[in-house]
């Protein structure tokens, strides 16, 4: 590999903000927070709002996502998208 080109591959702390669960993995995200994990060592952390511990595919239940907003977001950004039923006469 060339040298100063790639990022630094280090483990990392990823913590669900659901349900609060935390892991340690090697990653090359860039965060700004730090937390000290259970062998005393201090690690970046990386917060992610949902992952296996929380999505409803792997725990078998529902949870609602605060997603409001989301689209009326990207509709008055991008403006309204065409149905394919509108499209499809013309």
């Amino acid at each position: 590999m060339k040298p100063d080109i790639h990022p630094e591959y280090r483990p990392v702390v990823f913590q669900d903000t659901s349900s609060g669960d935390s892991w340690v993995t090697r990653s090359t995200i860039e965060t700004e927070e730090t937390i000290t994990w259970e062998d005393g060592q201090e690690y970046p952390l990386a917060k992610v709002p949902i992952s296996s511990s929380s999505h409803p595919f792997f725990t078998g239940t529902m949870t609602i996502v605060d997603t409001a907003g989301r689209v009326e977001r990207f509709e008055k950004r991008y403006g309204k998208r065409k149905r394919q039923s509108d499209s499809a006469g013309e």
